[in-house]
């Protein structure tokens, strides 16, 4: 009998979504088997959940046991010579740098949050603001022990096509239970970040031109109410890794975001401010307010800034998803061949202000197309958006999402299963393509009891 205490309601990180589920936190390999056994006696399904950091429903399953890895955390080995480093999958990436940073190395891709595990992120195949030079996190993976519901444990690598499959699976394949992963050396914990107001969209891609060929990381804000001659406007950053040795800015402690804002406002009370505004008006008038401060104090400058304190900007604001509360946010995003990226991007706004549904972020990313099976990538950009939930605006949010499904899918577009809520059966199908009929296959010679599930897996009929 499974233990009515394990039930546990757990939601994806956007908050839209969510499901009662009988939670397990194993801590080794053979706590997992047992858990796939019990799952068979009682008749139930298996779902995967790492740190919760997929938006949608990717990490929930309905009346499922539900694997939390997050307990697996152990760094098995660390080699400072070579950056390479073996650890249990529910490794963090705060984790990852916290350990390896003060000898000179950082993770070689990370997401705008440093708390995501490597199991969740592999899963999903988690990719940064330097997809375009250094692609996702799977591509530095040197080898990673996975287990299958059928009870193999593998050692997968490069030169194994299974490797490229279970990694951007969602965690329907198998349970990645240890990751050996080449991380980036650094100099510094600090990088020279440059910033570039650009006006229109036309301004937008022109700077991603500019320095894509040179730089380390590139990502731009777009104000999604701007109209007109202004639509597209917002602002660009590069940045660069530093070649001078800088011990004392490498250390972790050194990184730390700090928990005040000027100096005196808790950040931990600043999700209560942005709730004030979390509406249309008022983020009509803080994109715009950004605008003008971009446009001016802040433009064409280099500044100094931590690694941390660049790249996890989702941090930065303790609880900030209260700001959503009560109907929690999705965030759509949607990846488009350079060649058509530019119109299918300003055509997405328009609908949104037709709509009345602008995302109060938008967020440019250069991309580059990689090998694994469930890819998102493409050589090409992505943007990213974020919608405000609300039981008046649901059923309009959904109807305007699927008709920029059918605008990407028209100009050869991707998506990506961690930040998914609106995809329909029918749209995974057509970005897929062959991979689908592949991994079904796959998953019934591995998983032949179909017992690894997930919300999203069943809602995309993805098995």
């Amino acid at each position: 009998m499974i233990s009515t205490q394990r039930i546990a309601r757990v939601a994806g990180y956007g908050m839209t979504q969510a499901a009662d589920a009988y939670v397990y936190r194993p801590t080794c390999v053979e706590e997992i088997n047992k858990i796939f056994d019990e799952a068979r006696t009682a008749g139930r399904k298996v779902t995967l959940r790492g740190a919760g950091r997929s938006y949608g429903d990717g990490n929930i399953g309905s009346e499922t046991l539900l694997i939390d890895i997050t307990r697996m955390n152990r760094i098995l080995s660390w080699d400072a010579s070579t950056g390479i480093i073996d650890c249990q999958s529910g490794v963090t990436i705060e984790n990852l740098w916290r350990f390896c940073l003060e000898d000179g190395y950082w993770p070689p891709v990370v997401t705008g949050t440093m708390y995501p595990t490597l199991g969740g992120a592999l899963g999903m195949n988690v990719h940064g603001k330097n997809n375009y030079c250094q692609g996702t996190m799977g591509e530095h993976v040197i080898d990673m022990d996975v287990l299958f519901p059928n009870g193999e444990l593998k050692t997968l690598t490069k030169d194994d096509d299974l490797f490229y499959a279970v990694i951007s699976s969602a965690g329907l394949l198998g349970v990645i239970t240890r990751v050996k992963l080449q991380m980036h050396h650094v100099a510094s914990g600090n990088v020279d970040v440059w910033a570039e107001a650009a006006q229109n969209w036309d301004e937008q891609f022109a700077l991603f031109e500019k320095y894509e060929h040179n730089s380390d990381y590139m990502v731009s804000w777009v104000d999604c109410f701007a109209k007109g001659a202004k639509a597209g406007r917002g602002q660009f950053h590069g940045a660069w890794y530093k070649d001078r040795e800088d011990l004392a800015s490498r250390v972790a402690e050194k990184q730390d975001l700090p928990a005040l804002i000027l100096g005196f406002f808790p950040k931990s009370l600043v999700w209560k401010v942005l709730k004030l505004v979390c509406n249309r008006p008022g983020m009509r008038f803080l994109n715009a307010a950004k605008q003008f401060a971009s446009s001016t104090i802040g433009n064409n400058k280099m500044h100094d800034q931590s690694l941390v304190a660049f790249s996890f900007l989702l941090d930065y604001v303790p609880d900030w998803r209260k700001a959503y509360e009560p109907g929690g946010f999705i965030q759509y995003q949607t990846f488009i061949p350079k060649e058509h990226a530019k119109a299918v991007f300003a055509e997405q706004v328009r609908l949104q202000q037709e709509y009345k549904l602008e995302s109060f972020l938008g967020v440019l990313k250069r991309h580059r197309p990689d090998k694994f099976l469930f890819s998102h990538a493409v050589d090409g950009y992505s943007m990213a958006l974020d919608f405000k939930v609300t039981a008046k605006n649901r059923v309009r949010l959904w109807e305007l999402a699927h008709k920029m499904n059918d605008l990407t899918l028209k100009h050869s577009g991707r998506f990506y299963f961690a930040k998914d809520s609106t995809l329909r059966p029918e749209d995974a199908a057509e970005y897929l393509g062959e991979g689908l009929p592949k991994f079904r296959k796959l998953k019934s010679k591995l998983d032949p009891e179909g017992l690894l599930v997930s919300d999203l897996g069943r809602r995309l009929k993805l098995s």
